[in-house]
């Protein structure tokens, strides 16, 4: 009896039942034309979950837009749009930018990151629209990438929302998407660019982009992809590649598909979101202002 009461005392507790997640289903072979089916019935669906798609950069004119582009590599939307009204006041035309000061013109665009080659590109750019195109931002791709700083990502950018040319916008979240929904394998932005276009009419190009974009933004993020909240998940290969609990996955979701904020400061009429705060752009426009008068 006693030593049964040692055995008994000895034992390890039994440790508790996790509960496993459900197994993802591998997916069949699919033919190219099956892929073209399934890649345009997400962008039907992507179209009805973001109406109100938009590129995230505020501008007015064609310049602005362009410049706001340039800026807005290597940091975020919100970041260019806090960034670009004290710009625009003090440069509001290519005449205006191309006579920059350099270091002054650092210093506002210092928030952006990457301050230097930033101006740089925007002096040169500036100058080419003064000197080679009448102080106009051209209307056609092949002007607009011999712009210092401007690749063909910004040219589409510019032709598809300012000019209304239709264009693919292979950034980052599209590049990361493309692959995800198996529309490519492709790494190469021109080589996505291509295959996308492909599957693709020529009259959804823009609109796929900011949709795709958006859908990045807020829900296939890199590195968790909230996939147990995605309206798309069905349609898409990758699926279980993030968190697939529901509850879970609606803590990853961002800007108005989360409650917050968008990174608009001037957001178009439909958008559902809140408008981003300009504490920020306020707080530096100030601190340049002092710049300038301690100068």
């Amino acid at each position: 009896m006693a030593e049964s009461k040692v055995r008994k005392a000895a034992a390890p507790k039994a440790k508790s039942a996790v509960k496993a997640k459900p197994a993802v289903k591998p997916r069949k072979p699919e033919s190219h034309l099956a892929m073209v089916r399934r890649a345009r019935k997400i962008n039907r669906e992507l179209a009805e979950l973001y109406p109100y798609a938009h590129p995230e950069l505020d501008f007015d004119n064609p310049f602005e837009l362009l410049v706001a582009t340039v800026l807005s590599a290597q940091t975020t939307d919100l970041r260019v749009n806090q960034t670009t009204p004290a710009l625009f006041a003090k440069y509001p035309m290519p005449e205006d930018m191309a006579a920059a000061v350099p270091e002054e013109l650092e210093e506002i665009i210092r928030p952006t990151g990457f301050f230097r080659a930033k101006a740089k590109s925007l002096i040169g750019l500036s100058i080419a629209l003064r000197d080679d195109f009448g102080g106009e931002v051209p209307g056609r791709l092949a002007d607009l990438v011999t712009l210092p700083g401007v690749g063909r990502k910004t040219a589409n950018v510019v032709l598809g929302n300012a000019f209304g040319v239709p264009g693919i916008t292979v950034d980052t979240h599209f590049g990361r998407l493309a692959r995800r929904f198996g529309w490519t394998a492709e790494e190469d932005p021109e080589k996505v660019e291509a295959a996308v276009a492909e599957i693709f009419p020529k009259s959804e190009w823009t609109m796929l982009s900011h949709r795709v974009v958006f859908h990045g933004r807020r829900i296939c993020h890199s590195r968790k992809p909230a996939c147990g909240a995605c309206p798309i998940a069905p349609l898409c290969p990758s699926y279980g590649e993030g968190e697939t609990d529901p509850e879970k996955a609606k803590k990853l979701l961002k800007y108005e598909m989360g409650g917050q904020p968008g990174q608009r400061l001037r957001p178009p009429a439909d958008f559902p979101g809140e408008a981003a705060a300009r504490a920020d752009a306020d707080a530096h426009q100030g601190q340049v202002a002092d710049l300038a008068v301690a100068r």
